[in-house]
């Protein structure tokens, strides 16, 4: 695991983004390293894995959590970076994760801590604690960052959201119609049920590619 970059703030950004989120992942850190380390990168997204880009490629993992999904796309041989702005997250993923990734401490919408173009942009389970707002701003921020080709891949959380943090039902629809607003091109639209068991949670997978000359952030 390599130095964590700070995000643009001088400070932390975990202390400050989205508290009520965040409070949560610190407080249950391990428990939640133990329960996604059950699934292999493999299986979470096997619907997906042939629109990976040939590596070596440019890749950032955003909510990275514990570095399960970086680890993997870095033992593929792409180039990592993973965002993750809970403190607790990043030092689990130093316990589980040696393989070369760059962590930088940041978080959607803003992002203001990347610089460059990705090849390959991954939210996984991260897009549901956004609200309204945020996710219009988050999805121009991600269209910027891509590269011409670069794809999005995106897992969104359906099923009542939980008492204790911040998180939305997003229809797969409204993420389809603000990717393509940003030059986003829809590839594949599919998911299913919960991996983990959990009653009443399914699951969207969305991937998208950046159509070349098109500006997005």
């Amino acid at each position: 695991m390599e130095e964590v970059v700070d995000g643009g703030s001088g400070t932390d950004r975990s202390a400050v983004l989205a508290p009520g989120v965040q409070r949560y992942y610190a407080e249950w850190a391990d428990a939640l390293a133990e329960r996604y380390e059950e699934l292999t990168f493999e299986s979470v997204h096997a619907e997906i894995l042939h629109l990976l880009p040939i590596p070596p490629a440019r890749a950032v993992d955003i909510g990275a959590g514990t570095g399960r999904d970086a680890a993997a796309l870095a033992r593929l041989g792409h180039q990592v970076v993973a965002v993750e702005p809970v403190r607790e997250m990043r030092q689990a993923a130093a316990r589980l994760h040696p393989e070369p990734i760059t962590w930088v401490a940041d978080a959607l919408p803003a992002l203001a801590g990347l610089t460059g173009k990705f090849d390959l942009i991954l939210l996984s389970a991260v897009w549901m604690h956004l609200d309204a707002g945020e996710r219009t701003e988050a999805m121009s921020r991600l269209s910027g960052l891509l590269a011409d080709g670069g794809r999005l891949a995106v897992t969104l959380r359906h099923g009542s959201p939980p008492q204790d943090r911040r998180m939305f039902d997003v229809p797969a629809a409204e993420t389809v119609r603000q990717a393509e607003k940003q030059g986003l091109r829809l590839l594949l639209r599919g998911g299913g049920e919960d991996r983990l068991g959990r009653d009443g949670v399914s699951w969207s997978h969305l991937v998208f590619e950046k159509i070349e000359g098109a500006h997005g952030g």
